[in-house]
């Protein structure tokens, strides 16, 4: 997309700030989700560990509700 519009006085695109806002908002949002699917991960290395503990000691899990 261009800044660029023929039909405008100042030849600006309406658009284009617009794409330029929602391109950032979607960069920020790829970053987010990296960041909280790292956070998942060690989540669930942290379950995975507590639960071969609790095997290990032949506890049971608790119930999830």
């Amino acid at each position: 997309m261009l800044d660029y519009c023929a039909f405008s006085k100042d030849h600006k695109c309406i658009k284009w700030e617009d794409y330029q806002i929602m391109l950032q908002e979607i960069e920020e949002a790829d970053s987010l989700c990296h960041g909280n699917w790292i956070e998942i991960e060690k989540q669930y290395n942290y379950i995975l560990e507590l639960q071969a503990i609790l095997d290990e000691h032949g506890i049971g899990y608790p119930i999830l509700l």
